[in-house]
């Protein structure tokens, strides 16, 4: 006689609402929490207590503003990106000089104008698409072309 398989079928995730979730702006309670840790790390910025973390937040987020920009959501954002990442060349200038994390005014200007652009940039589009360019973002970092800058 036969063996016979029994499948079992375990329900691990709902397919319609991992599609819905998908397509949908990304929920406000997850936004936040991005907020609040970029919004910190400026305000650490501005304090002149900045630290390797913060230092990686704004990174993160310029990157990742840049990236959508080219993408085409939002591609006024360029601008406010470049002069952001100057800033924070110049602040890692500054800290192999004098020891800490700072930015001047008009610098920590264009952390803040960046920023902005960057939170209206992933208010607007999907969540699936906003994961997607944060892929597309660490591939760019991982593979190193020549306009992106490595601070060691």
């Amino acid at each position: 006689m036969r063996k016979h398989t029994r499948r079992k079928v375990y329900e691990l995730v709902n397919p319609i609402t991992h599609a819905m979730q998908g397509a949908a702006v990304t929920a406000k309670h997850l936004l936040d929490k991005l907020r609040m840790k970029e919004l910190s790390a400026i305000e650490s910025f501005r304090t002149g207590t900045a630290t390797r973390h913060d230092w990686m937040a704004i990174a993160d987020y310029l990157n990742l503003c840049e990236c959508l920009a080219l993408d085409g959501v939002g591609p006024e954002a360029l601008e406010p990106c470049q002069m952001a990442q100057e800033a924070l060349g110049s602040a890692h200038e500054r800290l192999q000089r004098t020891g800490r994390l700072g930015v001047t005014g008009p610098e920590l200007q264009a952390l803040r104008d960046a920023y902005s652009f960057h939170d209206l940039q992933r208010q607007s589009i999907s969540r699936s698409r906003y994961e997607d360019a944060i892929r597309t973002t660490a591939a760019r970092i991982r593979s190193a072309p020549e306009s992106v800058k490595v601070y060691a």
